[in-house]
């Protein structure tokens, strides 16, 4: 085995010994896609053709695994690769040659796409990949087609027949741009029959494929080409000065941490409402030392102009990036806004104009044009998408983008895919039908909720139930690892997103846990900094953090006692509104914030002086910030009535204390749930439902408020207390 500085080499072969033929595909799948020097996430397919028994006839038959449409070899199970009978897809080359419309840009070209399932193998579920003649039409057991960056830095280099030539000698052929798919399988199935030496093909400005007949030195053949290809590309890199003249050299220098972290904080949610007009995007930062190298160079500005080569790149990042020549010495983030502004308005007619000139009749209607990757000097990257996940990668792909176009300036001059056969792809009809099958968003995607006090009780049922929605949920609370421990029950139920380790991405997925203290102004302004940090702003806010202090026993309550039932009951869900309005104000994005009162409110008992007036008091603060945030910010609130069970507000004791003060029969020793459970039904017992009320049936409550389904309401107390009489108003 050879030694690799520029990939991991991770074959085991007691593990792969373990494996079916179809599980050692996957795990060498697996292996390959979990370094991104090898291949971006969703990129890139392996296959393997098997011996396998036909269902029907019982004989052995050849069946070629592939890895599906949509898949990524890191994450990659079984049900992720589809299986075809070899000979059904080699004998569908007839009627493409046949077609009067052959060509890599036609409809019989699409139409192939189709005929792929008439090969399935099996009954196999799994859509096939546009890739899949590549893999078919080599006639090897085993093809690895992988997009690295020091390979992609090749096949986009002005000079790229002769470099492959230089670095390779006969044993990788060079073969120019064509669309992935059928006209290109019988392209590759022509070089391989003219030169039986060679062991692969560099894919003009895409990638690289190369095959073998045993799957392990397939594999060792896929790390020896990307290495020799990053070997040289090192060697020329070093040659013309390496770090002192990458990208022509620096420009402007960068802010440190704090006050780069300080402008992005005051930007980013302002900018999540300029490129969210037509549909809100969520936001990752990227501010590392390589990010910052490049934008911080001379050479930035023509290379962000250029766009990227690798379709699977600009797919995520559009045609081209956006690049703002602000000067980070200033430090002035009103001129950094207004440069942003104006180059967001040419961002846009810039993509209508590409868009004008390379539709095609039948091409589908214009997306979003703005544009998905802003490049800052002196701050780094900021990457949108749909959802973190989405954002995270397309920074990802931006990031291999900029190692691409370092590698091919070491080597020789960047060119990018040109701009029709860009639109070609991204325009695709085959796109947009997959675009089309893919499942309608939930109600609450593209959407960041905070909750406040989801540490225990109604909080952290809320955030959970909030989350099935489709939201991206901040946990917060005055414990802070009570709020991490709810972001991570919501990571482990429904995963942490795709990550990219070790690349400077900030790196949280649909949840976050952070600490805050609802009486104090700056931290909660800390707070929210950290969310727009996160996730590029904000949408909706819900306050469920809440205090009872009850009375002693001659029905006195201290003077501090009182004050910080109020701090917290009423004064903090004011300051938390005052502060997030702020940033609703930068985002010019509708909003919602909805605070928690409660029956008490409306029914005066012994016992609970200070929590009921300060109750009564929020019901007021509801309507008052109804109208101080009115438009943009819809404000409302939910009233429960005593919720015992998972509440964080009855604790052991006040249990046994209420119990007592009901003359309810317990015992000392008895269990905590069972005497939760007497007290709980005691409560219901008043209702006229005459059922316990769960921290459940309040969150049902905060997210009708912070969705659509009540759009006009603002201003209003929804009572959820199982039909409590005396609360009825008066």
């Amino acid at each position: 085995m050879s030694t690799f500085r520029h990939v991991n080499y991770s074959w085991d072969d007691t593990h792969a010994a373990s494996l079916d033929p179809v599980g050692r595909l996957i795990y060498r799948s697996n292996i390959l896609g979990a370094d991104q020097r090898i291949t971006n996430t969703g990129g890139g397919n392996t296959s393997a053709k098997i011996s396998e028994k036909d269902p029907l006839t019982g004989l052995e038959v050849e069946v070629m695994w592939v890895k599906g449409s949509g898949g990524d070899l890191r994450t990659s199970l079984r049900e992720n690769f589809s299986s075809l009978y070899q000979q059904k897809l080699l004998d569908l080359q007839p009627l493409y040659a046949c077609s009067p419309e052959r060509g890599p840009k036609t409809e019989a070209e699409d139409k192939m796409v189709g005929m792929y399932t008439h090969a399935t193998f099996n009954l196999n579920p799994r859509a096939s990949s546009i890739d899949t003649p590549l893999h078919s039409f080599i006639p090897f057991k085993h093809v690895d087609h992988m997009h690295p960056n020091a390979a992609i830095s090749l096949a986009a280099s002005r000079n790229s027949v002769a470099l492959t030539k230089e670095i390779y000698g006969d044993e990788v052929i060079h073969t120019g741009w064509l669309r992935p798919g059928f006209e290109l399988g019988l392209e590759m199935q022509k070089i391989v029959r003219e030169n039986p030496q060679a062991k692969g093909i560099i894919m003009g400005q895409h990638g690289i494929i190369n095959w073998a007949n045993d799957d392990k030195e397939c594999y060792e053949l896929t790390l020896s080409l990307i290495e020799r290809a990053a070997n040289f590309i090192e060697a020329k890199y070093a040659a013309k000065g390496g770090e002192t003249t990458v990208f022509g050299g620096q420009q402007y220098t960068s802010l440190e941490e704090a006050p780069r972290r300080a402008v992005f904080a005051k930007i980013l949610p302002w900018l999540r409402g300029q490129v969210s007009q037509k549909a809100r995007f969520v936001g990752t930062i990227q501010d590392d030392d390589i990010i910052r190298r490049f934008v911080n160079s001379k050479d930035a500005p023509r290379l962000a102009e250029l766009g990227t080569s690798c379709p699977d790149h600009f797919l995520r990042t559009k045609i081209k990036p956006l690049y703002v020549a602000w000067d980070p010495s200033t430090g002035d983030v009103e001129s950094l806004k207004g440069l942003l502004k104006e180059a967001l308005v040419k961002y846009r007619e810039d993509y209508a104009a590409y868009y004008n000139a390379c539709k095609h009749p039948n091409s589908p209607a214009m997306r979003d044009p703005n544009p998905t990757v802003i490049l800052i000097p002196g701050l780094g990257m900021i990457a949108w998408g749909k959802d973190k996940s989405e954002s995270r990668v397309t920074a990802e792909f931006y990031n291999c983008a900029v190692e691409v176009m370092r590698g091919a300036e070491a080597i020789d001059e960047y060119i990018s895919l040109p701009q029709q056969e860009a639109f070609d792809i991204e325009y695709w009809l085959l796109e947009e039908a997959k675009l089309k099958r893919m499942p309608a968003e939930k109600e609450l995607a593209r959407q960041i909720h905070i909750v406040i006090g989801a540490g225990s009780g109604i909080g952290k049922e809320t955030a959970h139930r909030l989350v099935k929605e489709g939201a991206h949920i901040v946990a917060v609370d005055l414990n802070k690892a009570a709020a991490e421990a709810t972001a991570k029950e919501i990571t482990d139920k429904y995963g942490a997103g795709i990550g990219v380790a070790g690349s400077g991405i900030s790196g949280c997925g649909p949840a976050i846990g952070l600490g805050a203290n609802v009486t104090d102004r700056a931290s909660i302004r800390a707070m929210l900094d950290e969310v727009t940090l996160a996730y590029g702003g904000f949408d909706s806010v819900v306050v469920t953090a809440g205090i009872f202090v009850p009375s002693d026993t001659t029905g006195h309550i201290p003077d501090d006692k009182w004050a910080l039932t109020f701090n917290i009951n009423v004064t903090g869900s004011y300051l938390v509104a005052d502060e997030a309005y702020k940033t609703w104000k930068e985002q010019g994005l509708r909003g919602n914030l909805v605070l928690t009162t409660s029956a008490n409110a409306a029914v005066a008992k012994k016992g609970s002086l200070a929590y009921d007036t300060s109750k009564a008091a929020a019901n007021h603060l509801v309507r008052e910030l109804a109208i101080e945030l009115a438009p943009l910010v819809r404000v409302n609130g939910v009233a429960p009535a005593t919720v015992v069970q998972g509440s964080a507000m009855f604790p052991r004791d006040r249990v046994i204390g209420s119990l007592a003060k009901y003359n309810i029969a317990y015992t000392e020793d008895e269990a905590t749930d069972s005497l939760v459970t007497k007290l709980a039904q005691f409560y219901a017992d008043r209702t006229l439902t005459k059922s316990p009320i769960t921290p459940a049936d309040q969150a049902e409550a905060y997210f009708l408020l912070v969705s659509q389904r009540l759009s006009k309401t603002t201003g209003q107390v929804i009572t959820v207390d199982g039909g409590l009489h005396e609360a009825f108003l008066r």
